[in-house]
C-alpha cells in the first residue's frame, strides 16, 4: 500500500468516527514529505466547503506560507469532487492520486458525479447582474502595482479541458 495514501486513509478514518463528516481523508506531499493532511469536517464546521482536500490545501498554504502548491502532490481516498478540483488548479497542484472514484462515491449517496455533469452544462442558476459596477472593482484591482500574480505557473492543460475530461489529468496509482 501506498505509505501516502494510506496517511489518507487513516485521516478519512478519524474523521468517521468522530462523526467530522464523509469518507475522505487527504495528504499534501512535496518532495517526499507529507506537508499536510485533514479530512472531511463538513459535519463538525457546518460548513459545505470542508472537504478533506480543501482542509489539506488550507493547513499546506499555511504551513508553506503561500497558495502556490507547485511542486505538490495530493493523495485523497475519493476522486476530487469539482470544487476540490478547482481548488488543486488554482493550487497548482501538480499530481493527484485518489482511491474510490465517483461511482463508489454516488453509492454513498454523494453527488459528486451529478455535479461534474450538471458543470458540464451550461448552468440555469446563474445571472449576470449589474456588471459594470463590477468592472469598475476589476479595474481598480488591476491597478495595484503590488498585486498576486495569479498567472505565473503556466498549466499543463486549461481549467476547460480539466473539467470535461479529468481522468487525463488525475492520475490513479
Amino acid at each position: 500500500m501506498n505509505k501516502f495514501m494510506k496517511l489518507a486513509i487513516n485521516e478519512a478514518v478519524n474523521g468517521i468516527e468522530n462523526n467530522d463528516g464523509g469518507p475522505f481523508g487527504a495528504v499534501i506531499v512535496k518532495d517526499g514529505k507529507v506537508i499536510a493532511k485533514a479530512h472531511n469536517c463538513v459535519l463538525k464546521n457546518k460548513d459545505a466547503t470542508c472537504h478533506g482536500e480543501m482542509q489539506a490545501i488550507r493547513k499546506a498554504s499555511k504551513k508553506l506560507g503561500t497558495f502556490d502548491l507547485s511542486g505538490c502532490e495530493i493523495y485523497t481516498t475519493g476522486y476530487p469532487c469539482p470544487m476540490c478540483s478547482g481548488a488543486i488548479l488554482w493550487a497548482n497542484i501538480e499530481k493527484v492520486y485518489f482511491g474510490c472514484d465517483m461511482q463508489d462515491a454516488q453509492k454513498l449517496g454523494f453527488r459528486d458525479k451529478q455535479f461534474q455533469e450538471e458543470l458540464s452544462a451550461k448552468p440555469n442558476n446563474i445571472f449576470q447582474v449589474d456588471r459594470q459596477d463590477c468592472l469598475k472593482v476589476y479595474e481598480r484591482y488591476k491597478q495595484l502595482k503590488n498585486k498576486a500574480d495569479y498567472w505565473f505557473k503556466k498549466l499543463a492543460i486549461t481549467p476547460f479541458a480539466y473539467f470535461t475530461n479529468l481522468t487525463k489529468h488525475i492520475t490513479q496509482n
